[in-house]
C-alpha cells in the first residue's frame, strides 16, 4: 500500500499568462498551499497572439514571483522544491505528464470560465485519466481581472496597477 505522506504531490498550472495578473499570482500562491511542487506552464499559444514571447513571460513571472513572495520565493527557487516555470508547446496533459505532475490547477473567475474548463477537464480526463484538474474560484476582488482586458486598458492607456503586479507594470511602461 501506498502511503500518501510519501508521495510527492506535483501541480501543473498552465496558462498563456499575457501577462500575468494579480488574479493569476492569488492562485499560485493559493496554488502552493495544496501541492509540494508546483509547475507553472507558459504556453506558447500563438494563436492568442501575445504581446510578449514565451521568453519574456517566464521572465516576468519569475520577477513577478519574487516580488510578491520576497525571500521565500528566491528560497524555494535556490532549492529547486517547491515552483519552477517553464515554457511548454505541446498538449498539456504531455507537459503535465513531462513534468510528474499529477494534478492540473485551473482558476475561474465566473460561470462562463467553468463552462469552458470543464468541457477541457473532460477532455483531459478521457486522454490522461490519471491526471486531475483543481479548480480553485477566483478571490472578490481578482474576478473581473483578465489579461486580454489588462492589454486593452494598458493599451488605451488607462491604469492598470490595481490589476498587474509590479514587474507586469514595468513591462507596460518599456513598451510606451
Amino acid at each position: 500500500m501506498i502511503n500518501k505522506k510519501e508521495v510527492k504531490r506535483v501541480g501543473f498550472y498552465p496558462g498563456t499568462f499575457d501577462p500575468i495578473t494579480n488574479g493569476h499570482l492569488d492562485i499560485i500562491k493559493r496554488a502552493i498551499d495544496l501541492v509540494d511542487e508546483l509547475i507553472i506552464g507558459v504556453a506558447l499559444n500563438e494563436k492568442k497572439r501575445p504581446l510578449w514571447s514565451l521568453e519574456e513571460r517566464v521572465a516576468c513571472i519569475h520577477e513577478a514571483l519574487a516580488e510578491e513572495l520576497g525571500e521565500s520565493y528566491r528560497y524555494l527557487e535556490h532549492e529547486d522544491c517547491s515552483i519552477k516555470v517553464v515554457g511548454f508547446n505541446n498538449l498539456l496533459v504531455d507537459s503535465v505528464k513531462e513534468y510528474d505532475a499529477s494534478v492540473i490547477i485551473r482558476g475561474l473567475r465566473q460561470a462562463t470560465d467553468f463552462n469552458i474548463e470543464f468541457q477541457m477537464c473532460l477532455i483531459n480526463q478521457r486522454l490522461a485519466p490519471d491526471i486531475e484538474t483543481i479548480f480553485l474560484v477566483a478571490t472578490e476582488q481578482n474576478r473581473s481581472i483578465a489579461s486580454s482586458v489588462v492589454k486593452e486598458v494598458a493599451q488605451l492607456g488607462g491604469d492598470i496597477s490595481s490589476f498587474v503586479p509590479k514587474a507586469t507594470l514595468r513591462k507596460f511602461c518599456k513598451l510606451s
